[in-house]
């Protein structure tokens, strides 16, 4: 019997991997047969990951179309055409109410969050069209459905996450095998959250039922489920992993 969720033969691009949730998401990957390529802005983290798993390493700043399609070459240069897009890249921008912040402060956090997702998806789509197949992971959070205080511009981009993942979901549903999914986690304990005031991150973990941060681990597996081949019949949904956050 073959092993549930195999992800043997597929070429998975995970972005924002060189540390925290992109990198324990790829090592899932790789542990599932798929081969990695590790994208991050930072050639250094990319390599240091890569080296670990046995993936291939490309840099590039997804908030610029060119630095996008080279990467994107180099990785089906180099690997193979891509099947698996997990878009994990995302910075929180400056914790503080929102109108003490400044315009680019707003459109940093838009240029990573939402632009960036929307170029690696364009990107990876007339590909995955041509062959018939593919998975998209889109990681929203929960500060797209709720709005967290102090973090407005993240909030909103994250829901701008979530409302891309359900139009193109719906963009390519019954045009091959290809599907598009998001996931939105509530507070997981990474080095990301070193740079938030304490009270924003206790503000968010005090809004947990289970009262406690979630693991790498396991948001993981459940991209890992959502890039398999098993998930064909769920495409433009929004996955919650917030510990009994969410109330829709």
């Amino acid at each position: 019997m073959a092993e549930f969720f195999d992800l043997t033969g597929q070429v998975a691009i995970v972005t924002g991997a060189g540390r925290g949730i992109g990198a324990g998401i790829a090592e899932r990957l790789s542990q599932a047969g798929a081969k990695v390529a590790i994208l991050d802005a930072v050639y250094d983290a990319a390599s240091e990951v890569a080296s670990r798993l046995g993936g291939f390493a490309v840099s590039g700043d997804i908030r610029q179309e060119d630095e996008v399609a080279s990467a994107l070459a180099k990785v089906e240069a180099n690997i193979g055409p891509v099947s698996i897009l997990v878009n994990n890249a995302g910075i929180t921008g400056r914790t503080d109410l929102s109108w003490n912040l400044s315009v680019e402060e707003y459109q940093s956090v838009f240029d990573v969050n939402a632009l960036g997702t929307f170029l690696t998806c364009r990107a990876v789509v007339p590909g995955m069209l041509l062959r018939g197949y593919g998975r998209i992971v889109n990681i929203a959070s929960i500060a797209g459905k709720e709005g967290n205080p102090t973090l407005l511009p993240y909030s909103a981009s994250k829901a701008a996450v979530i409302a891309m993942t359900k139009s193109l979901g719906k963009e390519l549903a019954g045009k091959g095998d290809v599907t598009v999914n998001a996931i939105a986690p509530a507070v997981i304990r990474t080095t990301m959250l070193d740079g938030m005031a304490q009270s924003t991150v206790d503000y968010m973990i005090g809004k947990i039922p289970m009262g406690r941060t979630g693991k790498i681990e396991e948001v993981a597996a459940l991209v890992h489920y959502l890039a398999s081949r098993e998930a064909s019949f769920t495409t433009g949904q929004c996955y919650d992993i917030s510990g009994g956050r969410a109330t829709y």
